[in-house]
């Protein structure tokens, strides 16, 4: 482990410049093309080592485990140019850069590892409806060993740099590096068992494998297509906005954050604040700015504000806060509102405010919840009358899911 861990560390720092500076787009992209490089080096080493093992000793599984090594090759090398593509600066047609990229060539790489495992699915068929007689050695079990320790360690050096950047795609490398150990080993074990019994599974492994190959494919899809497609906000990333944001003094409170990602250290975020409706819209505007600037300087998060003037030393106000809360929580503990509004009448007091429910609530459920509500509270103070938003968080609920 520590021999791993000490191979990573000169890796990086002979190869990345400023490698602490993390969330700095070419320390990101430098990580990237380390990455790159190592995975198209292993991969053709081991490619040219198991298709002459897998001829001479004619092992489809061996074979099959070869061209896997190739794909991943060739995944590299579209990593590496997806990398450089992905650094290029923004310009008139796309003022956010070009990040997404990144997950473009990723989910490229994708296809041709799910092309890769159909092929080898066919060919195992075939395979075990026409079996051909293999060879054992001693050697062959060694280098498929040998394969097995190299894939774990590329495994293990991904998934530390994929954490040290926040990076899907390295992850998603990682996992199927560690996916290939598994199909190497399958291979290994039928070569084990034809040299033990005598009994030829190869065609079984080789099923196996080109299975594992194509599983990996599809999940290195889901991971690369999400952020593409727009995923929820990583309750991480939200609470640290939030309270970034709230730290500062003349801020209330804040919701309605919402995150666009363009591309890894590429977002964009619009957040509503809350400050004091007593407080000169100049004095405000002033804070909000300063926060913009520093959360550009300090997150790498381009965020802009929309400020919400709320009632701050209105005791009344506070004390109908309150009832809200309290009648939310009687219903649903997973329930917030904000932007209340309290609009006096000659007969009655309009309340107007926005609730933040889950998204396992249909429509009908949305409406009960509704009446609810407005009964509770109406039951509190019969001049109440409701007026009263439904809305969904941007941010994940299961962080799990991310």
């Amino acid at each position: 482990m520590r021999e791993r861990r000490n191979m990573t560390e000169l890796l990086v720092k002979r190869f990345v410049k400023g490698y602490k500076n993390t969330e700095d787009v070419d320390v990101r992209a430098s990580y990237g093309v380390l990455a790159s490089m190592v995975g198209i080096c292993c991969n053709l080493l081991l490619f040219t080592a198991k298709i002459l093992l897998g001829i001479s000793v004619h092992s489809i599984s061996v074979m099959a485990d070869a061209f896997n090594n190739l794909s991943d090759a060739a995944s590299s090398i579209i990593s590496f140019v997806g990398v450089k593509m992905a650094q290029k600066p923004a310009d008139e047609h796309h003022p956010f850069g070009h990040g997404r990229i990144e997950y473009i060539s990723a989910f490229i790489v994708a296809f041709l590892v799910i092309q890769v495992g159909f092929s080898l699915f066919k060919t195992s068929i075939g395979k075990i409806q026409n079996p051909q007689e293999m060879a054992f050695s001693t050697i062959s079990v060694m280098i498929l060993v040998l394969s097995i320790g190299v894939k774990l360690w590329m495994g293990m050096f991904n998934r530390s740099l994929g954490k040290r950047i926040h990076s899907t795609v390295m992850m998603a490398t990682a996992a199927d590096s560690l996916g290939d150990v598994a199909a190497t080993s399958a291979t290994t074990l039928s070569l084990l068992v034809f040299g033990v019994a005598g009994v030829n599974i190869d065609g079984i492994v080789g099923l196996i494998v080109s299975v594992a190959v194509m599983i990996a494919g599809v999940n290195i899809a889901k991971d690369t297509l999400a952020p593409l497609i727009g995923e929820a906000i990583d309750p991480k990333v939200y609470k640290e906005i939030k309270e970034f944001v709230e730290k500062y003094d003349g801020i209330v409170g804040t919701h309605d954050l919402i995150v666009h990602n363009y591309g890894p250290s590429r977002s964009m975020a619009s957040i509503h604040a809350e400050v004091p409706s007593d407080v000169k819209i100049e004095v405000n505007h002033e804070i909000v700015d300063q926060i913009e600037r520093e959360c550009f300087k300090q997150l790498g998060i381009f965020l802009v504000i929309h400020m919400d003037p709320v009632e701050t030393h209105n005791e009344r106000v506070t004390a109908i806060k309150d009832q809200i809360a309290a009648v939310l929580l009687g219903l649903d503990s997973r329930l917030e509102f904000h932007d209340l509004r309290v609009v006096d009448g000659n007969q009655r007091i309009n309340l107007i405010f926005d609730v933040v429910i889950p998204r396992d609530y249909n429509e009908v459920m949305r409406d009960t919840l509704r009446n609810r509500i407005s009964e509770a509270l109406n039951k509190l103070d019969s001049r109440y009358d409701c007026i009263i938003t439904m809305e969904n968080s941007f941010c994940a609920e299961n962080p799990e899911s991310i």
